[in-house]
């Protein structure tokens, strides 16, 4: 019967350090991967990375970088194949009512690089360093830079925006 005890200890804590880890990993992954994929995908592939963290707990913990191979695993669980976009009614959308942000970003941010996109995203719209954006993208922090810097400046060029 001690066994048992003890087994359940070791499950609880091991259970403690995964809550831990989700909430340290979960918000910065989502917003990564929502950055990447937009909203609905995003948020997708953060319930699927980390249902496959919670699955592979054992064998995350001996991974260097984390946060960067749960964005790579979000990535993959959400591949579309064979989708075809989904055509969208606009006569039916309520347009009174505006959004908090320029109307025309999403279609101006779909126009850059997939790295610019998610380095401007992710160090403006969510506050990353270049560092963090660096780590997770596997490049350097001046690249980000650089990726911000030309992202910036397609938008602007995009939206009409002058300096």
């Amino acid at each position: 019967m001690s066994a048992a005890i003890g087994t359940d200890a070791s499950d609880r804590r091991r259970d403690t350090a995964f809550t831990e880890f989700f909430e340290s990993v979960e918000q910065p992954l989502r917003s990564a991967l929502v950055a990447r994929f937009g909203a609905d995908r995003g948020r997708e592939g953060t319930a699927e990375a980390m249902a496959w963290a919670w699955t592979n707990r054992d064998r995350l913990a001996s991974i260097d970088n984390p946060l960067a191979y749960l964005f790579r695993v979000g990535q993959s669980r959400t591949r579309r194949w064979f989708t075809r976009p989904i055509p969208i009614d606009r006569s039916r959308l309520d347009l009174k009512v505006e959004p908090w942000v320029e109307p025309a970003l999403a279609e101006a941010l779909r126009q850059l690089s997939r790295h610019q996109r998610v380095a401007v995203v992710l160090a403006h719209g969510f506050g990353w360093t270049h560092k963090e954006v660096g780590e997770l993208l596997h490049i350097s922090p001046s690249s980000v830079q650089n990726h911000v810097e030309r992202g910036l400046a397609k938008l602007r060029g995009g939206l009409g925006v002058e300096l």
